[in-house]
């Protein structure tokens, strides 16, 4: 029997397959059992959601290679579907990247992006940003590339020169990533529908990856519309993190007003809903077959 495909062969099946691949952002492991519940192809990792959430910090190079890694690790054991991650800067220059290549790929991630921006990095979608010089970004990708011990597992080539330099100078970085070896091309932070058909129709020698994040720079385009525009993955990083966020302050604030949670349980997932989401029957049946049957003597 031939063993199972890698993760990075999966994911490049998904994106090199008719329609855009869909990837919401996850920030921990029980948000991508959600996300794959609801029936989408692949988890995308979500560098801000990640650090927000696990450290309470903003998402400024805060969070270390380990932190991160640890929980795409957690993130990647707890679904099926191919899950690829935010690497910021790759935690350093391009022997770093090496390692942090290494460190993702042996955590059971698909793949990682790694951006051009100088460290510490701010939010893609923040005023101040500074990028490096093409020829570091394309010693980086280089680097990922040669570091990755499965060729399949997918380096991803994100660029913020669009805000720092315009589109067109972003449009040249990212040819040059692509030649570089990169497998998927991001450009950061676009403002218009007009930015994306630019980018679409440049030839930049890769399949695209548009960042469909809210309350930022970029308009809100649907996933079908990214499509007809000629891109090939989209992903929607912190809609489910802030969406949770609003969801906690509407209960708390209720239950600080009321002194009870009895009135919203329609806003909860049921005792049932979570036990089958965590998959809690499996490990049922578990102790009853090698824990219970083995007291008894079965």
């Amino acid at each position: 029997m031939s063993p199972p495909p890698s993760p990075g062969r999966v994911l490049r099946e998904r994106i090199a397959s008719d329609g855009i691949l869909v990837a919401p952002g996850a920030y921990d492991a029980i948000t991508a059992r959600a996300i794959e519940a609801h029936g989408f192809d692949a988890v995308y990792v979500t560098g801000a959601g990640t650090v927000n959430a696990q450290l309470g910090l903003p998402d400024i190079s805060l969070g270390t290679m380990t932190e991160i890694v640890d929980n795409a690790r957690r993130i990647a054991q707890g679904v099926s579907v191919p899950v690829f991650c935010d690497a910021d800067t790759g935690y350093g220059n391009a022997v770093n990247v090496m390692r942090t290549v290494r460190e993702f790929e042996q955590a059971g991630v698909a793949g990682i992006h790694l951006e051009d921006q100088v460290t510490p990095k701010r939010c893609g979608h923040l005023e101040g940003k500074e990028i490096v010089d093409t020829g570091e970004m394309v010693g980086k990708i280089r680097a990922a590339c040669e570091a990755r011990r499965d060729d399949d597992f997918v380096v991803i080539a994100r660029s913020d020169a669009a805000a720092v330099e315009g589109v067109e100078a972003s449009v040249e970085r990212c040819r040059a990533y692509a030649a570089a070896g990169a497998d998927v091309i991001f450009s950061e932070a676009l403002t218009t529908e007009a930015d994306f058909r630019t980018f679409a129709e440049a030839g930049i020698g890769a399949p695209l990856l548009a960042n469909m994040t809210e309350f930022g720079r970029t308009p809100y385009l649907s996933a079908s519309e990214f499509e007809a525009i000629g891109y090939d993955v989209v992903i929607f990083p912190m809609l489910a993190f802030r969406s949770m966020l609003k969801a906690v302050d509407d209960a708390l604030s209720h239950l600080r007003a009321h002194g009870t949670q009895a009135d919203i349980l329609d806003r909860m997932k049921t005792r049932e809903e979570l036990y089958e989401l965590v998959d809690y029957p499996s490990y049922d049946e578990h102790e009853r077959r090698f824990v219970r049957e083995v007291d008894l003597g079965g």
